[in-house]
């Protein structure tokens, strides 16, 4: 077969293969992180490309510097053919839709810190991981079994579901919940697994009968998850003696149900939902000292204290970090997110009671406070490391004791690592203000041609680096890309993609020695034709998408221009990564000139920038659409005057159409109902059509807490508007961007005369993972949106 008929027939797939291999994430390493010095690494990984059952591996080096990757557990082997049938608890269900997580199998772990135990779920099961080492091979011998399984089989209405297991630092005691108590488990011994319920939440009424339970115990609540990025809601103290955990009460938020109505027998399914302008989930931290007896077995509670803060004005728990040596941190948030406090929980400080705290910082901002995964945190030797949104710098940056430390330009978005010398953080550059590149990215994506096929460290890249308290970076990693990392004192773990590769990479460092970590991930069979570009007056990153070199669009003089953005805050989708540009070279190669522009309000290029839509997201992401198409003429007119690159066709501004998911699909509804005369169609995918009906946090550290701001900036009202062609697309399991979002749009539409098409999707959630589901929404979108601009 010729190389442009395997092209073809990768395009033609690839609907179908993105779906059953995760998005080309099946056999591919992933959620590594270093354990003891840095010179083993625990990661995930199925054994093949369509393979959903994740087993749990380890990346290790020999004495002589040679590389070696073991298994350490393997779902098939403990559970055999069950392990291929996923049966987890609702909880969990929920969790996993939060993390965005489609794999099944060990899809989480959690390890002591000397990283010989290791444990985890399967199926609701419990699992411990011990390893052994070879006094004369130098090997790792894994051994694993399940925990505790007749203490869950004897009673499994009281021990399960067994959600988030984290094992103490010492390796010695097992912490989960089960939503309505607080579980430990003394591991093994002389004296066999036991679990004991060390703290619950139960609710009963007057009478003394059980009453509904809005309580729940050691969970992340639904915006911390979905929202802050924050998914436990307990925590060991670094002696392996204390225990903070998180309680909540959902009883003030709303009821929501979803239902299936494909399957009227089965009833709705209620929960409570934090919705924009309503109240919130009520947030306890509470922290506990646990006493063990001579055989190290669980012998009781000594210290029990709720944390104190002002809880009426500091609602949202935002993060929690507890350092060996240190007192924990928490950081908690007013409502409107202007105001944060950073608290130090009184544990092990002398003369101050259990649970008091102190204020160590504050901060403030006018319109919000992001939130940097990894902080705030102390260093060893106890300085504090705090985000600062430095809005005359016009950068995200790090402080140290309030010192702001790290360079201007310089946003930092994760920070992965602390200690006394520097900081390991995720930044993006922005070039207008940081100028100067680190002479390691000297000649990396720099010329102009390698930037326009690649991407520049700059927005489009997520640059792992070091840098110290004196504002020195380090670069860790040398292309442009989306990268994070994991570092012991020894060793590195770096793992990403970028334009370069198709499939995921992960690179286990030691010293001098490094190893690629073996992938066995599928690939889609084609490299994206991308050109990467800024448009317009406000210098927007683009990706242009032609078709392939093989389709029979290629040569065309003019193409009809797809519109692909996710446009909204808190995300980005001009990415240095083909990972972000595969459906877009689909859709090319269906006959489109497809084009992605991340415009005000998206991430990466400082606060200013993402303050710019404020308030105002409607009108302010919508003008940059526009803006970006009719930027669109003169910058292919001049990439084509290069002369380095095959020519790419024209942008026929009277056939320009949209299609988004979540905040894209808004904003595709938007196009054609407030921008007819630019965008002649739309395709709009769980499109969030009534900002009140979306979650507190999220909605209303852009929106504010004013009701007249949300209606304008909604969408419904403008429904008598619409004469373009309009699909609206929506599953009805969704519970993050209810189905009642354009539900209510379809109603208003209705109301109006207004002709559109409404494609709902039974049993699917925000993802869509199902194969023919993945596949057919594609097709369908592609020839309504042919047929509206025949």
């Amino acid at each position: 077969m010729s190389e442009t008929n395997d092209v073809n027939d990768a395009i033609k797939h690839f609907p179908r293969l993105r779906a059953r291999t995760l998005r080309f994430g099946c056999g591919a390493p992933r959620s590594a992180q270093v354990v003891g010095d840095g010179s083993r690494a625990l990661f995930l990984r199925s054994d093949g490309p369509e393979d959903l059952v994740t087993a749990l591996w380890l990346s290790w080096f020999d004495e002589s510097g040679e590389h070696h990757e073991t298994k350490l557990a393997d779902p098939r082997e403990l559970l055999g053919a069950t392990a291929d049938s996923e049966d987890v608890p609702a909880e969990e269900k929920a969790r996993r839709e939060r993390a965005r997580e489609g794999g099944t199998g060990i899809v989480g772990y959690s390890s002591d810190d000397d990283g010989n135990r290791i444990v985890f779920t399967i199926n609701g099961r419990l699992f411990l991981t011990d390893i052994d080492w070879n006094d004369e091979t130098g090997a790792p011998e894994p051994h694993t079994r399940e925990l505790a399984g007749e203490w869950l089989d004897e009673d499994p209405a009281m021990y399960t579901p067994v959600l988030n297991p984290r094992i103490a630092p010492d390796g010695e005691h097992v912490l989960y919940t089960t939503g309505s108590y607080l579980m430990l488990v003394d591991i093994g011994g002389e004296l066999g697994d036991r679990i004991t319920a060390v703290y619950g939440v139960s609710v009963e009424d007057e009478d003394g009968n059980p009453a509904e339970n809005t309580w729940k115990i050691g969970l992340a609540e639904f915006v911390a998850g979905e929202e802050m990025d924050r998914y436990d809601g307990f925590w060991w103290a670094p002696d392996s003696q204390h225990v903070l955990f998180e309680s909540f009460d959902t009883a003030d938020e709303p009821t929501w149900y979803i239902s299936d109505p494909a399957d009227p027998e089965k009833p709705a399914a209620g929960r409570r939902y934090p919705r924009a302008l309503t109240r919130n989930a009520d947030v306890y931290l509470t922290v506990i000292t646990l006493a063990f007896d001579e055989n190290d077995r669980y012998a009781g509670i000594t210290g029990n204290a709720d944390v104190d803060w002002d809880r009426e004005a500091y609602e949202y728990v935002a993060a929690v970090n507890w350092r060996r040596g240190h007192d924990p941190l928490v950081l908690v948030q007013n409502r409107r997110q202007t105001r944060d406090q950073v608290l130090e929980v009184a544990v092990a400080a002398d003369g101050a009671a259990l649970g008091a705290t102190r204020v160590l910082e504050e901060h403030a901002n006018d319109q919000w406070i992001d939130l940097i995964h990894g902080t705030p945190a102390y260093t060893p030797d106890g300085r504090l490391v705090c985000p600062l949104n430095d809005m005359a710098a016009d950068t995200n940056r790090l402080t140290v004791d309030g010192r702001p430390f790290t360079p201007a330009g310089w946003n930092v978005r994760a920070v992965l690592d602390v200690t006394d010398d520097d900081v390991l953080a995720v930044v993006q550059r922005a070039p207008e203000i940081a100028t100067e590149v680190p002479r390691a990215w000297a000649g990396s994506g720099a010329a102009s041609d390698a930037e326009s096929l690649f991407g520049g460290h700059d927005a489009r890249s997520f640059d792992v680096v070091s840098i110290d308290y004196n504002g020195t970076i380090t670069p860790v990693t040398t292309d442009p890309g989306q990268w994070t990392a994991s570092r012991g004192e020894r060793g590195i773990v770096v793992s990403g993609r970028d334009m370069r590769s198709a499939r995921a990479q992960m690179r286990h460092i030691l010293g001098e020695q490094s190893a690629t970590i073996s992938s066995t991930a599928a690939e889609p069979g084609f490299a994206p034709n991308v050109t990467f570009t800024r448009l317009g007056e406000h210098q927007l990153y683009t990706a242009i998408i032609a078709p392939s070199p093989s389709s029979p669009y290629a040569h065309s003089d003019k193409l009809p221009v797809l519109m692909k953005p996710y446009g909204g805050p808190g995300f980005q989708q001009v990415v240095a990564s083909q990972s972000f540009y595969w459906e877009g070279q689909w859709w090319a190669d269906q006959g489109f000139l497809v084009v992605t522009a991340d415009g005000r309000g998206t991430t990466g290029r400082g606060p200013a920038w993402d303050r710019e839509i404020f308030e105002d997201m409607k009108d302010v992401t919508l003008a940059d659409q526009i803006e970006a198409v009719n930027a669109l003429p003169e910058a292919v007119s001049r990439l084509n005057a290069d002369g380095r690159r095959p020519g790419v066709p024209a942008p026929d501004l009277d056939k320009v159409c949209m299609i988004g998911w979540s905040y894209g699909g808004f904003l595709s509804a938007l196009a054609v109902l407030d921008a007819p005369n630019v965008f002649k169609a739309a395709c709009a995918g769980a499109p969030p059509t009534d900002w009140t009906l979306y979650d507190t946090h999220y909605t209303e550290r852009y929106l504010g807490l004013d009701p007249d701001v949300y209606r304008r900036n909604g969408i419904v009202q403008d429904a008598p508007g619409l004469v373009r062609p309009l699909m609206l697309i929506h599953g009805f399991a969704d519970d993050n961007v209810t189905i009642a979002h354009s539900l209510r749009l379809s109603q208003a539409l209705m109301a109006a005369g207004r002709p559109h098409t409404f494609l709902p999707l039974t049993g699917i959630t925000h993802m869509t993972n199902d194969e023919t589901v993945a596949e057919n929404l594609l097709t369908l979108q592609r020839d309504f949106l042919r047929d509206a601009l025949a």
